[in-house]
């Protein structure tokens, strides 16, 4: 059963969240012959305050 745990910044919509574990179980099935159902996506929303890139939070990034 492969499981799959993705980290995303907070704050997309339901829909595209949505989307992504369709697409992500679409890659498994095709990449490893897994059956859709025994396929498992956890996405993990951070907080942009929590999310550093260069130093920088991404929270603060549009501030600078």
């Amino acid at each position: 059963m492969p499981l799959i745990q993705m980290s995303i910044i907070e704050g997309r919509p339901p829909e595209l969240k949505k989307e992504l574990i369709r697409e992500v179980t679409d890659a498994v099935v095709r990449t490893l012959g897994a059956k859709p159902e025994a396929v498992r996506v956890i996405l993990y929303e951070v907080p942009p305050e929590h999310w550093g890139v260069g130093g920088v939070s991404k929270a603060d990034e549009h501030h600078s």
